[in-house]
């Protein structure tokens, strides 16, 4: 798939994840098969630019292109001035998030509340496009609710606005994470307009990435929460939809070298103390499923230092290995 003079190396993209899409998630993904990740969400506000957080979701120090950032906000103005920011950063494409159902995103009218207003919408879009000297794409959902679905009407904005490429979570901000995702409704989008479409939502394994593929014609597929604790789902949806067979599942030992070089890499990324409190809920996340598996996490997240944090998981990961079968890991087998 290609965005302005990026080719991507396969269709499979990481969704933009509050809080999970760091910059050692994104090169993780990307490491493990990604074409693309997104970052997650930097404000357009000016009189933040200068905060630490800030600061950090713009670092792309050594990661791979193409670097895609999702910039959240309601005013055009500053929107445009937010992807002149990123740009000068080093972003290679600006990802504008219309598809945020979080109160405190929607109560500012940005994310997903925007679909309300199809006027602002198209004002945002062209400032943006206007001023960025770097391709933009847009992440939307199917509409507000159930009554008042315009992601046609958005899509047909988005394509005359300049956008390059069209993500859609196929799900109404009313909906959050809840049912099942509209396929169908991605499908009439891509029948509709000639940009590239990334469908998202609810894909969790290669059968089912095929199967959207196939299902909406969309161009790509975006991988959000399957990713979490399990980055390899990258590789093994490339290498289903290439061939239709499975790659064999990660090995135990595969599983705690990615788990310890992510935490150490969090460490480097946030500060030892921010990394070790950041590096719980992935520990969490890479643990799941396994034997004694919420015992080891009810203990883990009372450690506070970096060296037992990495001796914790390396105890744990051994005991495992002592037992030659194969053992049930969230919707995959892991073999140990």
């Amino acid at each position: 798939m290609q965005i302005g003079p990026y080719t991507l190396k396969n269709n499979i993209v990481v969704a933009p994840m509050a809080g999970v899409t760091d910059r050692p998630f994104r090169q993780l993904c990307k490491k493990y098969g990604a074409g693309m990740a997104v970052s997650e969400m930097v404000t357009s506000n000016s009189l933040l630019y200068g905060s630490s957080k800030t600061i950090r979701r713009a670092n792309h120090d050594g990661e791979v292109s193409p670097i895609s950032v999702q910039i959240a906000g309601a005013d055009p103005k500053m929107m445009a001035e937010a992807a002149q920011y990123n740009a000068d950063k080093g972003a290679q494409i600006i990802d504008i998030n219309m598809g945020c159902p979080a109160k405190k995103i929607c109560n500012v009218m940005a994310g997903s509340a925007l679909l309300q207003h199809e006027d602002l919408v198209k004002k945002i879009l062209e400032s943006v496009v206007n001023a960025s000297p770097i391709p933009v794409t847009l992440k939307i959902r199917t509409g507000w609710d159930k009554q008042n679905k315009n992601a046609i009407k958005i899509a047909k904005i988005a394509e005359n606005s300049g956008i390059q490429a069209l993500a859609i979570h196929g799900r109404t901000r009313a909906c959050h994470y809840t049912g099942d995702a509209e396929y169908d409704t991605i499908a009439a989008v891509k029948n509709e307009i000639s940009i590239p479409v990334i469908a998202n939502g609810d894909i969790t394994t290669p059968e089912k990435a095929l199967m959207v593929l196939k299902t909406t014609n969309a161009d790509a597929v975006m991988i959000g929460r399957a990713a979490q604790g399990r980055p390899w789902i990258f590789r093994e949806i490339d290498h289903f939809i290439k061939t239709g067979t499975h790659l064999k599942p990660p090995t135990i030992e595969e599983v705690e070298k990615t788990t310890i070089e992510h935490v150490i890499d969090l460490y480097d990324f946030y500060g030892e103390e921010s990394g070790l409190k950041v590096a719980r809920k992935h520990i969490s996340w890479y643990t799941k499923g396994f034997k004694n598996s919420a015992m080891f996490r009810a203990k883990m997240n009372l450690i506070s230092n970096n060296k037992d944090q990495i001796k914790f998981i390396e105890d744990f990961f051994s005991e495992l290995k002592e037992e030659a079968h194969f053992i049930e890991y969230d919707t995959n087998m892991v073999a140990i």
